[in-house]
């Protein structure tokens, strides 16, 4: 079992820059993938990035040149670097691990961010 906790979220102007961290608790194994999703009011969940234990990076369009996602395997961390935010970065951030071996899902409770000024 795989326990996930965000931090990080907050209030933050248009421009602005935020962190989000997130902690596993449990077994990582180097074959899972981390990353963060987003889910905005009245919008279904999407990926925002995702990073392999190798530090292959995957982003969604919208974010790209924008935010960056790190991982530090010694830790099981997992890292999110926003900036240049936009109102329409306003969001519900979900941390994630995908295990492929059996086939699982884990999820964070998730963390606000509020793009305003």
């Amino acid at each position: 079992q795989v326990q996930l906790g965000e931090s990080g979220g907050g209030l933050v102007e248009p421009g602005g820059s935020l962190t989000l961290s997130c902690a596993a608790f449990g077994i990582i194994y180097s074959s899972d993938v981390m990353g963060w999703f987003r889910q905005a009011p009245g919008k279904q969940r999407e990926l925002v990035a995702l990073i392999t234990s190798g530090g292959r990076q995957t982003y969604a369009d919208s974010v790209k040149g924008r935010f960056t996602i790190s991982r530090d395997n010694a830790k099981n961390t997992v890292y999110l670097q926003m900036s240049l935010l936009k109102p329409e970065d306003t969001a519900v951030y979900y941390c994630h691990i995908r295990r492929d071996m059996y086939s699982l899902d884990y999820w964070g409770k998730g963390t606000l961010v509020t793009v305003s000024s």
